[in-house]
This record gives C-alpha cells, sequence and structure tokens, in this order.
C-alpha cells in the first residue's frame, strides 16, 4: 500500500521540480508574481472607488471589466487612464464577457456578430489601455446545454474573422477553460490547446487559467498550470469555494510554485484573485450594487494571504 495519496505525489513532484529550478537559475526566481484583480465583481461600484481599495492594498495592476457591450457602453479611454494614473494602475489586461447576447458559438449569426463586434471593441480599448491581453471564451458562460454539436467548429470560425485584429493592436487572446457547470465547450487546458491550434492565427495563442474551474474539470491544478506553460499569461485565483484566499482548501503553494516555474512573474503574465463567491454563474454580480466593506474585507484578506503564501515559497531552499 502506498503511503502517500496521489495529490500529495503531486504536490512533491511540483516542489522538487521548483526547488530544483531554483537551484539551477536562481535568477529567474528573483522577481516576484504580478499580482492584477479583475473588478468586474465589484458590479456598478464607480470606478476610482474600486482603484482606490486596489492600490490601497498595494497592488499596482487592475484587469479591468470588458463592459464594452454596446457603442455607447463601458469605460472611456481618457477617463479611464486619468483614475488609473491618479492610484498609480496599470491595466493587465480585460476581461471578456461572453454570455448568450454575444456568443461565438451560437447557432444564431445574429448573437455571433454581437460576439465579433464586442470583441473589436474590447481589443481596441486594451490596446489604448496599454493592457496585455483580453480573456476570450470559446462560448456562452452561464449556459452549459449545448445547442447542437457544431459549436466548437462554429467558434472556431467566428474568431478566425477577428484574430487578425489581436496581432494587429499587439493584444493577446487568452482562451480560458471553464468548468462544464457554466460552459459548454473548452472545459480543460488541453481543450484549449486543441481551439488554439484549430483557429491557427499568431494573436490567439495564450491562455487564461482559472483556478476554480480547475479544480472540477482538470486532474491538478499545478499540472495543469505545468501543460499550460509559457502560454498561460494570467491565472484567476480564489479558494475552493471561489472566496477569499485562505478562506477554503486550496493548496495555494503548490499553485504559487507552478506559477513561478512557467514564468508568471515575467512581463506581461500575472495572477488575478477573481473571488466571485459560489453559485452557478457569477455574471449577475457585474450589474449588482456592491456591499462596499465587504469588498475591502476580500481583497484585503486575499491580497494578505496572497503575498504571504508567496513570501513563504519564495523562502522554500532545496
Amino acid at each position: 500500500m502506498a503511503d502517500e495519496q496521489n495529490v500529495d505525489i503531486w504536490r512533491r513532484e511540483v516542489e522538487e521540480q521548483y526547488l530544483e529550478a531554483k537551484r539551477k537559475d536562481p535568477g529567474r526566481f528573483e522577481r516576484r508574481l504580478n499580482i492584477s484583480w479583475s473588478n468586474w465583481g465589484f458590479g456598478l461600484e464607480e470606478l476610482e472607488r474600486s482603484t482606490e481599495r486596489l492600490a490601497g492594498n498595494g497592488l499596482s495592476f487592475i484587469e479591468l471589466h470588458g463592459n464594452h457591450y454596446g457603442p455607447s457602453l463601458g469605460y472611456e479611454v481618457e477617463e479611464t487612464r486619468r483614475v488609473l494614473s491618479q492610484y498609480g494602475l496599470r491595466t493587465s489586461g480585460v476581461c471578456g464577457m461572453f454570455s448568450d447576447d454575444n456568443d461565438l458559438s451560437s447557432n444564431r449569426p445574429v448573437k455571433q456578430q454581437a460576439a465579433l463586434d464586442y470583441i473589436r471593441r474590447e481589443v481596441e480599448f486594451t490596446h489604448a489601455m496599454g493592457g496585455h491581453y483580453l480573456l476570450v471564451v470559446p462560448g456562452s458562460c452561464g449556459r452549459s446545454e449545448a445547442y447542437d454539436a457544431y459549436e466548437l467548429q462554429r467558434s472556431v470560425i467566428a474568431l478566425r474573422r477577428v484574430a487578425g485584429l489581436f496581432e494587429e493592436l499587439g493584444v493577446k487572446a487568452a482562451i480560458e477553460p471553464i468548468r462544464s457547470a457554466e460552459v459548454s465547450i473548452v472545459h480543460t487546458v488541453a481543450d484549449a490547446l486543441t481551439y488554439i491550434d484549430a483557429v491557427d492565427s499568431p494573436g490567439v495563442q495564450w491562455i487564461n487559467g482559472d483556478v476554480y474551474h480547475m479544480q472540477v474539470e482538470e486532474q491538478n491544478i499545478a499540472r495543469a498550470i505545468l501543460q499550460a506553460g509559457e502560454r498561460l499569461v494570467n491565472l484567476h485565483l480564489a479558494d475552493s469555494n471561489r472566496r477569499a484566499l485562505g478562506d477554503g482548501s486550496m493548496d495555494l503553494d503548490t499553485i504559487l510554485m507552478a506559477a513561478y516555474l512557467v514564468g508568471c512573474n515575467t512581463e506581461g503574465r500575472f495572477l488575478t484573485p477573481e473571488p466571485l463567491g459560489p453559485g452557478a454563474g457569477p455574471y449577475p454580480a457585474r450589474n449588482g450594487v456592491p456591499d462596499v466593506p465587504a469588498l475591502d474585507r476580500l481583497v484585503k484578506d486575499t491580497v494578505s494571504y496572497l503575498r504571504e503564501r508567496e513570501e513563504a515559497v519564495r523562502s522554500r531552499r532545496a
């Protein structure tokens, strides 16, 4: 009988790989992880209040809500620049929001067209804000039942129509795998890699991971991070219950070691807390009135715990 559980073996393997890499090339691990925060879960809160909170907790980056749902909607570039500059924040990327209203995989062409128009607006906004990536969901978030057997093909064909814009403006399309309870296609890192290969475009080569979805769909989160490798441009973080880091059973130390191994401490790559709370689909939060004291606690607890665990990981020696 084995002395270790499989999860213990996988954890040990990642730690051994991390310590060996650190021993061979310590300079590669000197720079700290780049920490951002995804603000769409703050709902209707004014951006200035959100940025004040993030800056007050020592963050330098924000992942902006992709809220350009129409030509007259969403953050205006100059005003957003002013607010971020006031609090010393820079844009890591933009969190693209894809639902039945703008679905790349839809069997209704008008909804696919809405998705393409939305992507064009958000790529241009991301570029204007100096962001590195736009998160792209191949299907509708919040719809787990497939329309038919051809969703993946429709999504690939649709995204190809705007793929050149990513390359033209220097914005990375980051494909996000999401758990099967929330979307009908692309649930794992392997699925995302297959999708990227099918799109076959230089601007669509990256992955946005999310540990909450990964704990359901992947064999092991840290191993999936290693599988994504250098394509992992951003990793959304929350604890096992999708609440503040440190409030659940997520093995954060091993996740952080894997993140260092794939280079999430290099320029233009990020770890981004997105603790949205449990539920079938979190999108309603983007249109809700926030509980400000609760958000203040959420950010403070998450950032302090993340930095604490990062320091513990960085102090490990072979």
